[in-house]
């Protein structure tokens, strides 16, 4: 595993996180109480110093009520403003030495101001869902809100007993009092703040095929009346997880779950081991199966393997991307290279002002960038062969499995299983700004198809 941890601030959103201490756990205690939208909770949060001492640090956390505060067991001094959480503990903490956080807050969740409009913690008609990307994660629980700083989570919610609560990990418990019910979850790999998903419904659980012997338990959870459009939708996400575990390697987390809301999602949301999409999503005709492939696909590219600030976001959302053109090629739809073609028209058409490497906050959510970067590795494909760049794939997610990385760190990497230089085709797709042409010839792309045409299936 490698953790490449950012040595400063995140260049867009220097206020979210502190570059200072790495959190390793985060232990969660939650009630949530849907008609009022009232939410408590305790956090323990043990994490370990950096190279210098901390006489004070911060945590990020939404305008909530502060109940008890502790920093290894002793009050601090701590102010909350702005979304800031400032503790200045009774002793510094020393170079390197391990200390533990217990915060106590409550209030009405909602969701945090961002260029894209509020995220995070969403309260629902009946039920709430998170979608925190990028820094929608301090609504919700206190946090050192940066994706580079990875910690495994144990999360325990009460809900009424009506509601199912789907989280990001393994189920351990569930555990009925008089009228309400305590879900613990356990997600032992390492996560980033944002993609601490979480789903608060009444819903319907279904099991997405017989992962049999070694497999990945897939679940589907829905309301009732959504589930013959969802078993068709979906029936594939299996083959889909067989392809993706021979094109990228093993699975990296315990069991994947999909959430289908009651109410329209803009997108769907990816989070560690879970994906939630919107009742819009599911329309019994496989019209966004390419969004199944694309969520699922972000399990390895940008929740397993995550990025060391914002500046590298392509590594998550160009790689899903180009997911989509493989799934497509594989299971008898358009091929990855007629689908380039078409991206590339696209692209051809709009402003080509965008850098790869480093798109800035405003773009960093662009579809050019999508786009650019299933591209570039389409490109990469192109010049390296199948061979030499699905290792290259495989060996990416595997080596950087929990960690977090940079467009150099990938650079260097697929430079390794190039048979030629690579530094054209960087300096160009992803340094560079102006649209370079496509090259040709395609890869060779199998005679037939692995999975059945995308006719196939269940109805």
């Amino acid at each position: 595993m490698t953790v490449q941890q950012a040595a400063g601030p995140d260049p867009y959103f220097p206020a979210n996180g502190d570059s200072r201490y790495r959190v390793h756990r985060y232990e969660l205690a939650l009630d949530y109480r849907p008609g009022p939208n009232r939410l408590s909770g305790t956090a323990r949060i043990n994490a370990i110093a950096g190279r210098s001492a901390l006489p004070e640090f911060q945590l990020n956390l939404a305008d909530f009520k502060i109940g008890r505060v502790r920093v290894d067991g002793r009050q601090p001094h701590y102010t909350h403003r702005g979304g800031k959480l400032r503790l200045r503990p009774a002793k510094p903490v020393r170079p390197g030495a391990p200390f533990t956080v217990e915060v106590h807050w409550s209030g009405n969740p909602k969701p945090v101001s961002s260029p894209w409009g509020g995220l995070g913690w969403e309260e629902l008609e009946d039920g709430a869902l998170v979608a925190s990307q990028p820094v929608g994660a301090p609504s919700w629980y206190p946090c050192n809100d940066r994706p580079a700083d990875k910690a495994s989570y144990q999360i325990s919610i009460t809900t009424p007993s009506a509601y199912a609560v789907v989280a990001g990990g393994r189920l351990l418990t569930r555990t009925t009092k008089a009228s309400t019910t305590t879900w613990v979850y356990e997600q032992a790999a390492p996560t980033s703040s944002y993609l601490v998903g979480l789903s608060i419904g009444k819903y319907q659980t279904v099991l997405l095929g017989d992962p049999g012997p070694g497999g990945v338990p897939q679940h589907g959870h829905i309301p009732a009346h959504k589930l013959p459009e969802f078993s068709r939708d979906f029936a594939r996400q299996p083959r889909m997880m067989e392809l993706f575990q021979e094109l990228f390697g093993p699975y990296p987390f315990d069991e994947y779950a999909v959430v289908v809301t009651e109410e329209e999602l803009d997108v769907p949301v990816e989070a560690q081991g879970l994906s939630l999409f919107g009742a819009n999503h599911v329309d019994g005709a496989r019209g966004w199966e390419r969004l199944v492939a694309h969520e699922l696909a972000h399990q390895w590219f940008g929740n397993s393997v995550s990025i060391a600030d914002w500046r590298h976001i392509w590594l998550n959302e160009g790689f899903a991307k180009y997911a989509e053109w493989l799934w497509s090629e594989r299971s008898g739809g358009r091929s990855a290279h007629q689908l380039a073609v078409a991206a590339h028209r696209l692209l051809s058409s709009l402003p080509q002002d965008l850098k790869l490497a480093d798109p800035g906050r405003k773009s960093m959510f662009d579809d050019r960038l999508y786009q650019r970067g299933g591209l570039t590795l389409h490109v990469l494909r192109c010049a390296m062969g199948d061979d030499a760049f699905f290792r290259m794939l495989r060996g990416w997610a595997t080596l950087h499995r929990g960690g977090a990385v940079s467009t150099t760190t990938f650079t260097a990497h697929a430079a390794r299983f190039a048979p030629e230089p690579l530094d054209e085709v960087f300096r160009a797709w992803v340094y560079g700004t102006r649209l370079p042409p496509l090259p040709e010839p395609a890869p060779q792309i199998p005679a037939r198809p692995t999975h059945p045409p995308t006719n196939a299936g269940p109805a």
